[in-house]
């Protein structure tokens, strides 16, 4: 049977994934106590709905930068989809386009952003890792910009990548075949397997990626681009203030699914403070741990712009290719247009502060 909801696309994706691959897609940091906990704090939030309100039929649509989309849920940027379904980021971005949404593509994609962008219905975004040498970088952004993606985003939190213990126990690397995309021919292409013991992505990661970046970095992202730019990784105001003043166009409160800082609060739990802070000056979006329509609601009511999905995105492109990614971005729609109706919203634009109780504490 289809399944009928994102816990069901990932008991599916199971089944067809190689188990190194779904260890990588699955895993977080050390204890994976932030990972456990992107979701639990999702569930400690309780909803206050209001009754008689008229609410039938619910607009989920949203506006970002200058793009409808039809539901406020975007995918979010994550590595290696080939490993997922082999035709990998191209089918994502297929699927995202049919679902009425954007797609984030990553810089360490199995397919190349030219190729992506050729497979594409919808608008996309490009994810930068700023590379030890920036013309590295600088030439990424100048084929985004070619190739038309409509904004970048620019990953914070990895200056070095955090203890993935399944990766290094399973010798994580490529498989014969894929390869960094982005740079085929080049060394930056390959990110091999190692023996148990030692993660070849972790490898990878010291050798190229820049660990030495500063807030400059991101006026140099800024003075070399025209297109809009978001910082990935924000978990406190003290950021979002930094990074507000550098007229970012948004921030995505996040901490890599859990992937990097073992014991980092919950992006959910870190999303109010950074939204009084920001105070619309900029987009605030948010991931990890999103699996229901209420979820997104939760964090609409908390003043999110609009949300992520990144390991949910993967279970429906390795269960069903695009038509998976299409379907489920359409089951968290209806999931949330019926949230909306049963807590007395119309709109998007009519979530509100009011429609949450946080825990005590937050």
């Amino acid at each position: 049977m289809e399944p009928i909801n994102l816990f069901e696309y990932e008991a599916l994706a199971r089944t067809r994934m190689e188990p190194t691959a779904w260890d990588y897609y699955q895993s977080g940091a050390e204890d994976e106590v932030t990972l456990r906990e992107n979701r639990a704090a999702f569930e400690r939030i309780k909803l206050r709905p209001r009754m008689l309100r008229g609410s039938d039929a619910c607009d989920t649509s949203v506006k970002l930068l200058d793009e409808t989309l039809s539901l406020p849920v975007l995918v979010a940027p994550t590595a290696y989809q080939k490993l997922a379904h082999p035709e990998g980021e191209a089918a994502m971005a297929r699927g995202a386009g049919a679902a009425g949404t954007i797609m984030a593509v990553s810089t360490l994609a199995t397919t190349s952003l030219e190729e992506v962008a050729d497979a594409a219905t919808g608008p996309l975004w490009f994810q930068l890792y700023v590379y030890k040498d920036r013309a590295v970088t600088e030439s990424l952004v100048r084929r985004a910009e070619a190739a038309g993606f409509k904004a970048l985003v620019l990953t914070v939190d990895a200056p070095t990548l955090g203890r993935r213990e399944r990766d290094i126990r399973n010798g994580f690397g490529l498989p014969p075949g894929l390869i960094v995309a982005n740079f085929a021919g080049q060394a930056l292409a390959d990110q091999p397997g190692m023996d148990p013991g030692q993660s070849g992505l972790a490898v990878y990661a010291a050798n190229m990626i820049d660990p030495t970046l500063t807030w400059e970095s991101v006026e140099w992202l800024r003075s070399i681009t025209r297109l809009p730019v978001l910082v990935k990784g924000i978990l406190t105001a003290e950021d979002a203030r930094e990074a507000t003043a550098l007229g970012v166009a948004g921030i995505i409160v996040s901490n890599h699914g859990g992937r990097q800082l073992d014991g980092a609060v919950a992006a959910i739990e870190a999303l109010p403070e950074i939204v009084e802070t920001v105070a619309r000056r900029a987009l605030t979006l948010v991931d990890g741990g999103i699996r229901r329509g209420t979820d997104v609601l939760k964090a609409l009511a908390l003043g999110a712009d609009a949300t992520l999905i990144g390991r949910p995105a993967l279970w429906a492109l390795a269960a069903n290719g695009a038509a998976g990614v299409e379907r489920a971005l359409g089951l968290l729609r209806e999931e949330l247009g019926l949230a909306m109706t049963l807590a007395g919203c119309k709109s998007v634009a009519e979530v509100s502060r009011a429609l949450v109780r946080l825990p005590a504490g937050w």
